[in-house]
């Protein structure tokens, strides 16, 4: 499957199940999946090109310029957008001036919607470059992704490029000190001939673990919704995410569940 692509640099207002009324910033190529993560229910594909070097990215000043047109245009027409999202086509962590970007919209967002969220959805996989960690430490959501307990589960689900490792990431997400939401997508099905289930009872009890680490503000519990590159995957039912849901909240962390 070749996946759902985002075209352009800010696209929407878009209606977000999580967010609600989201207006989008991809970072990334329009063109192309660049992500260091290839994630087996990606809806933007499998990736394909190695995140190295700056090709195809929107420059700073073009990412801020489209922000603001898109901002007056919605001020113009009476829209107010509840979230302004930093997602796209792979992980927007790894544009060279994220850092940038982002003061770049909270001074618009400041100027134009004061009251919409700054929010980030993004693998911790650049969490290592203290600027991009300082960024994020900015935004009103942090969103973090956390897929698995085990690091063998982590591996299959999210195929990280490089030698990062779950221990690596949770690491990471310890250092926000609480300020940052988890996201977990649940799924059960088959990757190149090895079965794969973050819900069974072993590797949600190591996730929660790590969970109880990392202390986040609440978790965001949610499966498939649209098409996925390895098409031998099982959404997960909102019963069983509410059951997994229960379990998060006897530990002591709050979550939401998104069917």
């Amino acid at each position: 499957m070749s996946g759902f692509l985002f075209h352009e640099t800010v696209f929407g207002p878009v209606m977000s199940r999580r967010l609600g009324v989201s207006l989008g910033i991809n970072l990334l190529p329009v063109d192309y999946k660049y992500c260091t993560f290839n994630c087996v229910y990606c809806e933007c594909g499998w990736t394909h090109k190695k995140p190295e070097g700056g090709g195809g990215l929107p420059g700073r000043q073009e990412v801020k310029e489209l922000l603001e047109k898109k901002l007056k245009s919605l001020k113009e027409n009476g829209q107010a957008p509840d979230a302004i999202t930093f997602a796209g086509n792979g992980e927007p962590t790894i544009h060279p001036d994220f850092p940038e970007v982002i003061k770049d919209t909270i001074s618009l967002r400041d100027q134009y919607y004061p009251e919409s969220k700054i929010t980030v959805l993004s693998n911790a996989s650049m969490l290592h470059r203290k600027q991009v960690f300082d960024a994020l430490l900015s935004v009103d959501n942090n969103i973090q992704k956390l897929d698995a307990g085990s690091e063998k589960v982590f591996q299959l689900i999210n195929q990280a490029a490089g030698k990062l490792t779950l221990g690596q990431v949770v690491e990471q997400l310890c250092l926000f000190s609480g300020k940052l939401i988890v996201q977990t997508l649940f799924l059960r099905g088959t990757h190149n001939g090895t079965f794969i289930d973050n819900t069974t009872d072993d590797e949600i009890e190591a996730w929660i673990k790590l969970l109880v680490k990392i202390n986040p503000e609440y978790v965001m519990i949610y499966s498939i919704d649209r098409a996925t590159p390895e098409q031998d995957l099982q959404k997960i039912s909102f019963e069983k995410l509410s059951e997994i849901a229960e379990i998060v909240n006897r530990a002591g962390i709050k979550t939401k569940v998104f069917g």
